[in-house]
């Protein structure tokens, strides 16, 4: 069985070519610390999956009088549907991420849907913790991460049970992929950004982080003003509605675009000494997913909550939501380009020194 050892060090064992694939058939093992991050990461979905299945069998846990979860009809249930099989997607990733089939797929079958996942979680991994630290320290209540409502919505502790599993699905899941991809794709991000050879398709990917870039400003500025307390494009009922959870939101939302523009221009234009590769990527991967991913979720909630004409999203919010998903869409072009060239770079590499090994 071809396949590479799953270890704990994270180190690989086997010479790699340059897709990452393996060249030897070591035993397959998974280590203690995956195994438990596989529990966890699967445990963590029980709460939202039981809590969405019980209210499409007609159940009303959690939500309260009023609600207009009650009122959702057909629509609520296909969402609810939708919903809890992209939480069960996380099973599916944590089984890939630590079982021998998982290792012979396509990267891009992997990478895809944990880019996606990070999106979808990381707003809620940074925004609710502060959320509530913010509420402790007296800084006023409100719905957490993205509901804004003034009407009943969910009792109070379903959103600490839900984001909370969503926190340690992200930690659990996030942990498991650093470990595989350091194991599969290590070799393709190790070194310092001064080292990164001049190719030729350097000049079109400086100019798509600049293209990126330059877009992210557009929801920056949009992300900024609502941070800072201006209604400047907010539609009405969302304006009314505003607590310290919505400035929270959009201040981790403007984070993440600047995260986005600094380590895509980092990976493009290379002018920082000896710091090392790994941070642009992770800055880029980070804020690219969130920008595409989590500009794409609240776009489509805004037009499925979009009832009466004060919740109905303003030109304004859609342009913005619009253009962050376009910017993060060519962050993650560009970084899929990168990866091939380091790849097929590496393979080359690797075929000379074989060669060349051969010949003496």
């Amino acid at each position: 069985m071809t396949a590479n050892r799953l270890i704990d060090t994270g180190a690989p064992s086997e010479e790699h070519t340059g897709t990452g694939a393996p060249t030897g058939e070591p035993p397959y093992r998974v280590g203690r610390a995956r195994s438990v991050l596989r529990v966890v990461a699967i445990a963590s979905c029980v709460p939202y999956i039981g809590l969405k299945t019980a209210w499409m069998a007609g159940s009303r846990l959690g939500i309260p009088d009023g609600s207009p979860l009650l009122d959702g009809g057909p629509a609520l249930a296909v969402a609810n549907g939708a919903t809890v099989l992209m939480d069960g997607g996380v099973v599916v990733l944590a089984l890939l991420l630590t079982r021998p089939w998982g290792l012979r797929g396509p990267a891009w079958l992997l990478v895809l849907p944990v880019w996606v996942a990070s999106g979808l979680l990381l707003p809620i991994m940074t925004a609710f913790p502060v959320q509530l630290i913010v509420r402790l320290l007296g800084g006023g209540g409100g719905r957490p991460v993205g509901e804004g409502s003034a009407e009943p919505f969910l009792d109070p502790w379903v959103f600490g049970v839900v984001y909370g599993g969503f926190i340690v699905q992200g930690l659990a899941l996030g942990s498991l992929f650093a470990l595989y991809a350091r194991e599969r794709w290590g070799h393709l991000w190790r070194g310092r950004l001064r080292d990164l050879p001049e190719t030729a398709t350097a000049p079109a990917l400086r100019s798509t982080a600049v293209a990126a870039a330059s877009a992210a400003l557009v929801p920056g500025v949009t992300h900024l003003l609502w941070a800072t307390g201006s209604t400047a494009g907010l539609e009405a009922g969302r304006a009314a509605d505003r607590t310290s959870d919505f400035h929270v939101l959009e201040t981790v939302s403007l984070l993440f675009v600047v995260a986005t523009a600094a380590g895509v221009l980092l990976l493009a234009f290379r002018r920082t000494g000896r710091l090392s590769l790994r941070l642009p990527l992770v800055l880029a991967w980070c804020g690219s997913a969130h920008m595409a991913c989590w500009g794409g979720w609240m776009s489509l909630a805004g037009l499925l909550g979009a009832g009466e004409a004060a919740a109905r999203p303003t030109a304004a919010t859609m342009v913005t939501y619009a253009v962050q998903m376009l910017a993060g869409a060519l962050v993650v072009t560009l970084g899929a380009y990168f990866f091939a060239e380091r790849a097929a770079a590496s393979a080359l590499s690797a075929r000379g020194a074989l060669d060349e090994s051969r010949g003496s």
